[in-house]
């Protein structure tokens, strides 16, 4: 069982294409969708009017899709601090200001770069990855993993809540120009609330580790094991089916003149 979605150009084309096929499942749900973005960097910003209006309705609920990449990748932290300096500011500052419990701060950068184990300081699993992409004598191209989902952690009986992302896995095609590519996966999905933001925040990852290791960014693969075109929330009352429907012909319409 598994709905693909044909390659699109871009994140925001992604996003509208995605929605698009889940909306039309039965529940507005599906399971095993994929999702492959040709460019994930091209017109990731605010900028772009698409994703300026899937951020104003987000911002109706208190969210938006530059909070939501963050939580992947801090790039205003990389712009300012560089590598690795930003990690330790990240740690130092943002984490302590944005952690709840011990459990979740809702960053999965956290993870990437401070990964629990039994005993040991926690790896940065990120810095790694990069740190072997530079390096001449490390000849693989297809073991560059990074785990997000800590058993330890997030097993629990809550449907919802805690990491959804689960796992990524980064791969180097040969070739006259070593082109960067990520497939990640994730246990559930948002496509409203959640999936341009997501799609953005990787890009972003990409841009990061492609750029710090001497490489293209590739093709972004996402795969969502379950996915839904959710009803956000502000003060406990939902978005309703009328105005996720006006959000996406809102997207349309701004979308009609790229296309043209």
């Amino acid at each position: 069982m598994y709905l693909p979605v044909p390659s699109q150009p871009d994140c925001a084309r992604a996003w509208r294409e995605a929605v698009r096929l889940v909306d039309g499942q039965p529940g507005h749900a599906a399971y095993n969708v994929i999702i492959d973005v040709a460019d994930p960097v091209a017109n990731a910003t605010l900028a772009d009017p698409r994703i300026a209006v899937v951020d104003e309705f987000l911002s109706g609920y208190d969210k938006s899709v530059e909070t939501v990449a963050n939580t992947i990748f801090p790039a205003g932290l990389y712009r300012r601090y560089g590598a690795p300096e930003f990690f330790s500011v990240f740690l130092d500052t943002v984490l302590k200001k944005v952690r709840r419990t011990e459990r979740w701060s809702g960053y999965y950068f956290e993870r990437m770069i401070q990964y629990p184990t039994l005993s040991g300081e926690p790896p940065n699993q990120l810095w790694n990855i990069v740190q072997r992409l530079r390096d001449d004598n490390v000849s693989a191209l297809n073991k560059f993993e990074l785990s997000l989902f800590d058993p330890g952690r997030d097993v629990d009986n809550s449907p919802y809540g805690g990491q959804c992302l689960s796992f990524m896995s980064f791969k180097v095609v040969p070739g006259p120009e070593k082109t960067l590519t990520l497939t990640v996966m994730y246990r559930n999905h948002f496509y409203v609330e959640k999936l341009l933001g997501n799609l953005v925040g990787l890009g972003r990852l990409m841009d990061f580790v492609a750029g710090e290791a001497g490489l293209k960014v590739g093709a972004l693969t996402v795969i969502s094991t379950h996915a839904e075109i959710d009803q956000p929330k502000r003060n406990g009352k939902a978005a309703t089916r009328a105005e996720i429907g006006q959000l996406i012909a809102s997207f349309d319409q701004a979308a009609a003149p790229l296309a043209a």
